[in-house]
């Protein structure tokens, strides 16, 4: 995209998205500031004093957006400029430090801990002002980053650019959604009815809802024309049998699924966690007992629910799509969003089985191993033995926690569910569980699998 390009050519192709990019995100922070100011919603937030006269000056949330949608204007006049000195760009040190933090470790734990804490502090985050502010930190990122020649050739990739907007949109509808959720919350606290039950009004679906179906449907596709016309096809040469593309991902659709074959036997990774979620999709109607906050935005009513539905959805899916595309270069290495992605990086591959690291390294001998020209029995008797500890731990996990898991913490729920419907929840979420232990294990004490039985290509 950028080969060939040399910087000042690269910093004037740059130069022809930002300024207008800068003008947009000026534009919607003005408009921002003008509906605060017509609607009557203008907040002071803090007053700043003037020397020597003894008066302040206040600060409101319109003042704040207005200095927002001006920085962004001169911001777009530096871009503008095409000069490589003056154009706003992410500081080296920050990009060092980016880098250094992208890993698989520190990228699976960063994001598990902010949605741990964007949850906590829900109340916080969704506030209008402070959901506003980051959603400004975040284009005002992409637009810094930009400049970076690494950063450029993997975000306007035409096949990365819906993930750049699947992160925006998700971004802003968890934000509505919870924002919702947090309102109806206090309002039910003080007895009052959810704000779904306050419009109740009939309205008619002809004409009115086929109306607002078909100017969406017109929008839309005009959408989709400029988009065909502004950004070529991501179309490749002819497949060759003596080029391999590296790296060769799947469509963004699948990058999770590619990413968990770097964890799993291609037919756990592949076929038994897909099916799974599938099944575990379509049996959440027959497992909800749950009769509250149907029809409205709650958390209070359903947190377990949405628990578990925020940290499938969002850690262990949208997470691993963002991290194959971004952070996954050639031959599968990780690489910082900064880093150049090079063909020839090489990082060594120690990983180990649970029943090597048994009976070699533990133990310190060698695997038990069938005679050579054993019947069936024999052989399925010496791979038991070989992996007997990762199978009792496969075993205990799925047969031994489940029932544990009844009389503990999940008593109340073993208690309305009854025994199969508790068993089959509980088998699903200890599947769902299983991806990021096992990415922890293979991060911290390199484990490969728990069970290895290559002579008939099952692998756990």
């Amino acid at each position: 995209m950028t080969h060939g390009l040399t910087d000042a050519q690269f910093i004037d192709k740059v130069a022809s998205f930002l300024w207008p990019y800068y003008i947009v995100l000026a534009l919607m922070n003005g408009v921002a500031a003008l509906y605060l100011w017509r609607t009557g919603q203008m907040k002071t937030w803090f007053s700043l004093p003037v020397p020597g006269s003894g008066k302040s000056v206040p600060i409101s949330n319109v003042v704040a957006w207005v200095v927002a949608a001006v920085g962004f204007v001169l911001l777009a006049a530096f871009a503008g400029n095409s000069n490589v000195s003056w154009m706003p760009s992410m500081p080296l040190s920050w990009q060092e430090a980016i880098n250094q933090a992208s890993g698989p470790v520190m990228y699976s734990l960063g994001t598990t801990v902010g949605l741990i804490v964007l949850f906590i502090f829900r109340r916080f985050f969704v506030t209008p002002a402070i959901a506003w502010t980051i959603w400004n930190l975040m284009l005002l990122f992409l637009g810094l980053s930009m400049t970076d020649r690494d950063f450029f050739e993997i975000i306007a990739k035409p096949d990365n650019v819906p993930i750049v907007m699947l992160v925006l949109l998700l971004s802003f509808f968890t934000w509505l959604a919870t924002y919702r959720a947090v309102i109806n919350d206090d309002r039910m606290d003080r007895g009052e009815p959810p704000l779904e039950k306050l419009d109740n009004e009939k309205v008619l679906v002809w004409p009115d809802l086929v109306y607002t179906e078909l100017i969406c449907m017109i929008a839309l596709t005009a959408f989709l024309i400029f988009w065909a016309i502004a950004l070529p096809a991501p179309l490749e040469e002819p497949a060759s049998s003596v080029k391999t593309p590296n790296p060769s991902k799947a469509p963004w659709y699948f990058l999770g699924l590619q990413e968990m074959l770097v964890y799993f036997d291609p037919w756990m990774a592949g076929i038994v966690l897909p099916v799974t979620v599938v099944i575990g999709l379509m049996a959440i109607p027959y497992l909800d007992f749950n009769r509250e906050g149907n029809g409205y935005y709650t958390i209070k009513q359903r947190k377990f629910s949405y628990i578990v539905f925020q940290f499938g959805f969002l850690e262990m899916w949208i997470t691993l799509i963002v991290l194959g595309t971004l952070l996954r270069g050639p031959n599968w290495n990780f690489f910082g969003p900064y880093e150049q992605w090079d063909a020839h990086k090489v990082e060594a591959l120690a990983n180990v089985n649970l029943s090597e690291w048994f009976w070699r390294d533990l133990l310190g001998k060698s695997l038990p191993t069938a005679p050579a020209g054993s019947n069936l029995p024999t052989q399925i008797g010496f791979i038991g033995l070989r992996e007997w500890l990762g199978i009792a731990l496969v075993l205990g996990y799925f047969i031994a926690l489940p029932p544990i898991m009844a009389l503990t913490v999940f008593r109340r729920y073993y208690q309305k569910m009854g025994f199969i419907r508790f068993m089959l929840m509980a088998n699903l979420l200890l599947l769902m569980a299983s991806l990021p232990i096992k990415m922890v294990l293979r991060w911290v004490v390199q484990l490969k699998y728990l069970i290895a039985i290559p002579e008939f290509f099952l692998n756990f």
